[in-house]
C-alpha cells in the first residue's frame, strides 16, 4: 500500500513539472527571454569570433616557434622559451618601460582637462563650441597629427625651435630626431590628442552634480578651493575612475603615432609593446615569439585593470 503511494505521489509530481514547462515555455517571460538572446547575440557571436578564439590561439601559438608564412605543418612546441626569451630581450623591456612613461601622460591629461572643463562649465558662454574645438584633435586622423607634429617638431626649421631661437635658447631640443626628447614628443601630442575626450566626459560629469551642494557650501563659507576639494573630487571620482582605466589600455594600444612619428626610433626610444610585437610578427615573422608578447601584454592590462578594481573601492565614492 505504501509502495503505491509513493508511486502516486512520483507520478503527481512529474506531471506537475510537466506542466509547470508547458506554462514557462508559453509564458511571456519565456519570450522576454528569447528576445533577450537574440539581441545580445550579434555581439555575443562578434566577441566570440574576433576576441575570444583568437586570445585562445594567440596562447596555443605563444609557446611555438611556429613562421605562418611556413603553413602549420612546421608547428613545433618550444614550452616557455619564447616568454624566457623576452625576459632577456632588451629592444622589448624598452618598450616596456616606454609603455610605462606614456602611462604618465594619462594623470596629466585628466587634470589638464579637469580644470578646463571647471572653466567651459561655469564662466564660458558657447560651452558647445568649446566642446567641439576641444573634441576635434581627438576624432581626427591619428596620421595628418603625425605629419603635422613633425613638420612643428623639425630639428632645424620647425616653428618650435624657430620661436625657441627666437627668445634665446641657442641650442633648443631636436625632439623627435633626439633620443633623449623623442618620448617627451610623443607624450605631449597623446596629451594634446587626448584632452578632448576627457574634456566631454568631465562636463558630463559636472553637470550631473547636484547644486545644492555647492549652495550649502556657499553658506557655510567655503572656499572656491574647499568646495573643488570636498565635493567636485568625490562627486567626480567615478568619472575619474573611468578615465584611467580607459586611459591606461589606450596607452598601452599606442602604435599609429609611434609608426607614423618614429617608427620606433631613434634606437627604440620611442617603441611600445604593441609596436615591438607588430616589428617581430610582421617584419620579423616570428609568429610564436610575437604572440607571447601579445599575451605578455594582456596579463599585464588584466593585472592593471584588478589592481585599479581593487583600489577603486577606497577612493570611489558612487
Amino acid at each position: 500500500m505504501e509502495a503505491k503511494t509513493e508511486a502516486q505521489t512520483q507520478q503527481v509530481e512529474q506531471q506537475r513539472k510537466k506542466t509547470a514547462n508547458s506554462r514557462w515555455f508559453s509564458s511571456k517571460t519565456f519570450k522576454e527571454n528569447v528576445a533577450g538572446y537574440l539581441f545580445i547575440a550579434p555581439m555575443f557571436i562578434g566577441t566570440t569570433i574576433l576576441v575570444i578564439i583568437p586570445i585562445i590561439l594567440s596562447l596555443i601559438v605563444s609557446f611555438t616557434d611556429w613562421v605562418f608564412i611556413n603553413g602549420l605543418d612546421q608547428v613545433n612546441f618550444v614550452g616557455l622559451e619564447n616568454f624566457k626569451q623576452l625576459l632577456q630581450d632588451k629592444p622589448f623591456i624598452q618598450s616596456l618601460v616606454n609603455n610605462f612613461w606614456l602611462i604618465l601622460s594619462v594623470p596629466v591629461t585628466m587634470f589638464i582637462a579637469l580644470i578646463l572643463a571647471i572653466i567651459i562649465n561655469k564662466h564660458v558662454y558657447f560651452k558647445g563650441f568649446f566642446k567641439v574645438v576641444y573634441f576635434m584633435p581627438y576624432i581626427s586622423s591619428i596620421v595628418a597629427i603625425a605629419i603635422v607634429f613633425q613638420l612643428l617638431f623639425h630639428p632645424s626649421f620647425g616653428p618650435i625651435n624657430e620661436f625657441l631661437m627666437a627668445v634665446g635658447i641657442d641650442n633648443p631640443p631636436k625632439w623627435l630626431a633626439d633620443s633623449s626628447w623623442a618620448l617627451i614628443s610623443v607624450i605631449i601630442i597623446t596629451i594634446w590628442t587626448s584632452i578632448g575626450f576627457s574634456l566631454i566626459i568631465y562636463l558630463a560629469g559636472l553637470q550631473n552634480i547636484p547644486t545644492d551642494l555647492y549652495e550649502a557650501a556657499d553658506m557655510d563659507g567655503a572656499s572656491a578651493l574647499m568646495k573643488f576639494r570636498m565635493i567636485t573630487v568625490p562627486m567626480l571620482s567615478p568619472t575619474t575612475f573611468f578615465l584611467l582605466i580607459t586611459g591606461i589600455i589606450y596607452s598601452f594600444k599606442a602604435f599609429e603615432l609611434i609608426v607614423v612619428l618614429t617608427d620606433g626610433g631613434p634606437g627604440y626610444s620611442t617603441s611600445v609593446i604593441v609596436y615591438y610585437l607588430y616589428e617581430q610578427a610582421f617584419e620579423n615573422l616570428k609568429s610564436g615569439y610575437a604572440s607571447a608578447i601579445a599575451i605578455t601584454l594582456l596579463a599585464l592590462l588584466l593585472l592593471i585593470t584588478l589592481i585599479q578594481w581593487v583600489g577603486q573601492k577606497k577612493w570611489v565614492n558612487y
